[in-house]
């Protein structure tokens, strides 16, 4: 099926990629008249509507997530592109103190004299569970584990002091109101997320859909990538 030409696209995503997506999404508008309804989610949200059979063109979630849908036949797994990738960082409250996490035991150091930590529960957390687990710390901070429900920024809860060291993507921490983000984790203690694409099964326009995943890795994005806290894929 062709479907209608002059519909828009209908995307969704996780909340790490809003930012970029929407810049880009208008960016096509401009360049080429078809429009992309962008909307973010939290990513474990985004997964279950795509797994559901609700009807969206394409879907933008790291590349471990997007490979379940494919599993499963949700999307075309001969669409996929690599869109960005991105890295952890941490941040605290504007007015806080600043502690260190240039090294790994800077920053297991800064998580243990923390009151409170937050992150999400998008691989940014799954992430840190596991280091947690690895430098045998998890029974100990467990109880000042607070875990940004989907959708919710982590750069909010610690806006608001609920939260005083978070960490997230680096996309959705820069820039954020309210907070100070003391950089990307250690080498050590960091994970890079991948961030993918495909075309929904559910799509009727599969032509225009791969369009724009073709621009979303074209080299004119790149800009707008960096900008944002992600590097190309």
């Amino acid at each position: 099926m062709s479907g209608d030409n002059t519909a828009a696209l209908a995307l969704i995503s996780s909340m790490a990629t809003r930012q970029i997506l929407s810049r880009l999404a208008s960016d096509y508008a401009a360049q080429t008249g078809q429009a992309v309804a962008v909307e973010s989610v939290g990513g474990v949200d985004a997964a279950r509507r795509v797994s559901e059979g609700e009807a969206f063109d394409i879907v933008v979630l790291g590349s471990d997530a997007l490979a379940k849908l494919e599993q499963h036949g949700h999307v075309d797994a001969s669409s996929r592109v690599q869109m960005a990738r991105s890295g952890i960082a941490a941040a605290v409250a504007a007015d806080a103190q600043r502690p260190s996490i240039d090294t790994e035991e800077a920053l297991r150091d800064a998580i243990l004299q923390s009151r409170s930590i937050g992150y999400s529960t998008g691989p940014s957390g799954v992430h840190l569970e596991k280091l947690f687990a690895r430098w045998g710390i998890a029974d100990t901070i467990a109880s000042k584990i607070v875990q940004a429900r989907p959708g919710v920024p982590v750069a909010t809860l610690i806006a608001r002091g609920e939260v005083e060291l978070g960490f997230q993507q680096n996309s959705e921490l820069l820039d954020q109101p309210g907070i100070a983000v003391l950089g990307p984790l250690p080498e050590q203690a960091q994970a890079v997320t991948v961030f993918a694409a495909a075309v929904c099964t559910k799509s009727s326009r599969v032509d225009a859909a791969a369009a724009f995943l073709s621009f979303l890795v074209s080299p004119r994005t790149r800009a707008v990538k960096l900008a944002h806290g992600m590097e190309p894929a």
